[in-house]
């Protein structure tokens, strides 16, 4: 049998896009069926997913091979706010509707409550290419932003290359083992955007930069699944600059020679040995990823996602000094956060060592299991056996308990006045 409904009822399995307030949307009401249909009350899940950048990250720290976690992870969740280093698999990607694509600057002045995150259908993209790419190289960059054009309908509107040459330069910090590394002239970077921003009106960033080429022997460890990703940390950087500078989306994707054929090649990393550049992902993802709000008054004025609407954080154990993952672990409200003891990093720090009230789980199956227990209001200990014990009593003295004495009795006097005037 099929009914039409209409507001407040949410249209369940409707299969349009994500909207943050989808049980408020004034969308033309439209047949469902009802035995398959359970209308909910309760507000949206929001959850985050961190794998931080170029520190050797078990699950994560490779070719997008943190993305079946984040595929699984948005299956439960109502939405899924993540980066490009957990969402970016070189060649390949994954379209998950309920799933916010936020650049790592960003997604830090998201948790601290400085900015706002406001989905969109569709964002105009340009594309900024490093002056330093060769011309063959540039061309195949070029082919593909054509190829997401015409096969995939991205909007990619307009690039531009830069007057000058990025110069990019990349090491491992000798003190923490993680990536890091510089740009010579960033200014190049942010006149292009300025131009791209301008005249072609764009509100999202891709910035394909030239890094130098490695002897094979400094990225075998890598191509075999081990080790850092020595260009990861600055690229983070890149992206940070362009976010900083002009507050919208942006993600980078380096331009480098074609390695030579690998025979022992680790799944983990095959995916940035598809082709010749890592841009379609990247352009996937800025295609529709949310807008940052930057003046507070506009917050509550436009339909946007607030830092006070997450409900949980996953990340690796010991990652957790970021500065993002510390802004929600001081919130007063804060969201459950839970650490993933499989996915390690060179880093070292620990909700133990931060103090930072964390829940810890051996692996992301249990971690999106309590996800899961959360979102239905069930504690997740009572999914594990004897973890849950006797309800403990509170002591009925508190510390200044003549005060709250005093309090109480005036509170009760106040009541029966209120009564007898009403009686």
């Amino acid at each position: 049998m099929a009914v039409r409904l209409s507001r407040p009822f949410p249209l369940i399995g409707s299969g349009g896009s994500f909207t943050p307030n989808s049980r408020l949307s004034t969308t033309k009401p439209r047949e469902i069926c009802m035995a398959s249909y359970h209308p909910s009350w309760k507000r949206d899940y929001t959850s985050v997913m961190i794998v931080p950048t170029g520190v050797g990250a078990s699950i994560g720290g490779y070719a997008g091979d943190a993305l079946p976690v984040a595929r699984t992870l948005s299956s439960v969740v109502d939405c899924l706010i993540s980066h490009p280093n957990v969402l970016n698999a070189a060649m390949l990607y994954w379209p998950m509707p309920n799933v916010l694509y936020v650049e790592g600057h960003a997604l830090d002045q998201f948790a601290e409550g400085s900015w706002a995150l406001q989905p969109v259908h569709q964002n105009k993209v340009g594309l900024v290419l490093d002056a330093a790419i060769e011309e063959e190289l540039r061309v195949r960059h070029l082919q593909v932003a054509d190829a997401t054009r015409a096969s995939l309908g991205l909007p990619v509107l307009e690039y531009i290359v830069t007057d000058t040459a990025l110069e990019v330069e990349k090491w491992i910090d000798p003190e923490n083992g993680h990536s890091t590394g510089r740009i010579k002239h960033p200014g190049a970077l942010l006149r292009a955007v300025q131009t791209l921003v301008s005249r072609a009106k764009v509100n999202a960033i891709a910035v394909v930069g030239r890094f130098p080429d490695d002897d094979l022997d400094d990225t075998d460890d890598y191509r075999q699944g081990m080790g850092i990703d020595d260009i990861a940390g600055v690229e983070a950087l890149i992206s940070h600059l362009v976010v900083k500078e002009f507050q919208i989306p942006c993600a980078h994707a380096p331009a480098m020679s074609p390695l030579p054929l690998s025979l022992s090649l680790s799944p983990k990393s095959a995916a940035e040995e598809l082709g010749y550049t890592f841009l379609p992902c990247v352009l996937a993802g800025l295609s529709n990823a949310p807008q940052y709000l930057v003046d507070k008054s506009e917050f509550m004025e436009k339909r946007c996602i607030l830092s006070s609407d997450v409900d949980s954080v996953v990340l690796p154990i010991d990652a957790c000094g970021g500065d993002g993952t510390l802004a929600f672990a001081r919130r007063k409200n804060k969201p459950l956060i839970i650490v993933v003891e499989e996915n390690e990093t060179v880093l070292s720090d620990t909700p133990d060592k931060l103090q930072i009230e964390a829940v810890k789980v051996s692996n992301y199956w249990e971690a999106i299991g309590v996800i899961a227990a959360h979102k239905a209001g069930v504690l997740p200990d009572a999914l594990r056996r004897n973890r849950i014990g006797n309800i403990c009593s509170v002591s009925v003295a508190p510390p200044n308990g003549s005060a709250v004495a005093s309090f109480a009795s005036s509170a009760w006097s106040d009541v029966e006045a209120s009564f007898r005037r009403h009686s």
